[in-house]
């Protein structure tokens, strides 16, 4: 991952040192487990935790002629343990330290990310109460349809967001997995009890069936999880992009005092950050397919998945958590510009309340093919002529024969589109 788009909590998991600080971890509990056992003696489970140490060059430097890394860093641990290093890794087998270590960091990088996704609701709840009622025109196809509120899109977003932490939380307990059962799983030359004491310690789960590695459909489960939010930033990006256009302007990234927008033309203000996003979520959901392509291993175990996994566990978590705290800083400084948007709304003379009118002639007995034609007739002379949709509609005697006049000027009413919009938001955030 490159440094521009990573942040040091979530780089620090990724990093050598926290890699084996969890191997040691994992190798030490064993070693307790196995005391209990009576496997070990407990002086040699003593002298791990108490002598314990290992130097990342040394670890690299064993590894250029070993060609394993595990071993590498038992050969490391064992220069400082001494002799009592022979009970380390007793039954266990090299997926049983990688697949637990990745457990954790995964359960790690999903804290922060759990965080993240935390500060960017309460963002999005802060700009949602703040434009509950602040009417804005829909879109559907990109084209005028029916008012909402500036609140009610912001709402929208807020929910989506919570459906993705309950995603991640349950994809965090999912990955929660440890696997201590030695070669090919069987548990043959290790006792359960080390797993279910590892686990324990470490906040993990026994993984049932590890045949030699976890099953790697939780891990497929998870970055999907992580693909799944990256398209939902991806989704408030892409809002807030179109209605930045300069044709729109409802909204607009915050532009700090000299910020430049283009190298060629001063008078630019482009959507920089959520252009970002957009870019970022595709590197994110790119993790989602190898990730899935990784279960289906040979037998009990091959390594196929390895290579796989060393990219995407810290690309796809660092770029993700980069891209959550950006969009909080989007939502939390977004400019809003309710001229704009009043502008907006009235652009087209009244089209929005087409639906409404269609709606009272039927009750007034015009059968609903009628009353789509009389209504859509006047709908497109404004289309192209301009005016005022209540205008035409006065002047067809179609209509007016139903709907007097009177009648028809209270259908032209916005508080008619926003007065659910109290209800919408009690189910999102509940009464407040």
């Amino acid at each position: 991952m490159i440094p521009r788009y990573a942040r040091p909590a979530m780089t620090k998991i990724w990093e050598p040192d926290n890699k084996f600080r969890i191997w040691f971890e994992i190798e030490a509990h064993a070693c307790d487990a196995q005391v209990k056992l009576g496997v070990i003696p407990a002086e040699a489970a003593k002298a791990v935790w108490q002598r314990g140490k290992w130097n990342i060059e040394r670890i690299d430097e064993i590894e250029r002629e070993t060609k394993h890394d595990v071993i590498a860093f038992l050969t490391n641990l064992a220069e400082y343990v001494g002799p009592d290093a022979r009970f380390v890794h007793q039954g266990m087998t090299s997926s049983d330290v990688l697949d637990t270590c990745l457990s954790m960091q995964l359960v790690q990088a999903a804290d922060i990310l759990l965080t993240d996704i935390d500060e960017l609701l309460a963002a999005l709840k802060r700009r949602a109460l703040e434009h509950k009622m602040t009417v804005a025109m829909g879109r559907s196809h990109g084209i005028h349809a029916e008012p909402v509120t500036l609140g009610l899109k912001f709402a929208g977003f807020y929910a989506e967001f919570q459906r993705n932490r309950q995603r991640l939380v349950a994809a965090r307990e999912d990955i929660a997995s440890c696997a201590i059962s030695g070669a090919v799983g069987t548990f043959a030359n290790i006792d359960p009890f080390v797993e279910t004491y590892v686990a324990e310690k470490m906040g993990l789960h026994a993984e049932p069936v590890s045949t030699q590695v976890i099953p790697r459909d939780r891990h497929a489960m998870y970055f999907s999880v992580l693909g799944v939010i990256a398209s939902s930033i991806e989704r408030l990006a892409t809002e807030i992009r179109h209605l930045q256009r300069t044709e729109v302007r409802e909204v607009e990234e915050y532009f700090s005092p000299g910020q430049k927008g283009s190298s060629a033309m001063p008078h630019k203000r482009n959507p920089v950050l959520t252009e970002n996003l957009t870019g970022l979520a595709r590197v994110v959901r790119s993790a989602v397919i190898p990730a899935m392509e990784n279960v289906a291993l040979w037998h009990e175990r091959d390594i196929s998945h390895s290579s796989v996994e060393r990219y995407i566990g810290p690309d796809a978590t660092i770029t993700l958590d980069f891209a959550l705290a950006r969009a909080t800083n989007v939502i939390d400084k977004l400019v809003v510009y309710p001229d704009a948007i009043a502008r907006n709304l009235n652009m087209m003379g009244g089209l929005v309340f087409s639906q409404r009118v269609m709606l009272a002639l039927t009750q007034a007995g015009v059968s609903r093919e009628d009353s789509y034609v009389y209504v859509q007739r006047n709908a497109m002379k404004v289309w192209n002529d301009g005016g005022q949709l209540l205008d035409r509609l006065k002047g067809d005697t179609d209509v007016t024969a139903k709907l007097p006049v009177p009648e028809l000027e209270k259908l032209f009413d916005m508080g008619y589109h926003t007065k659910h919009i109290d209800t919408i938001f009690t189910r999102v955030f509940g009464k407040s």
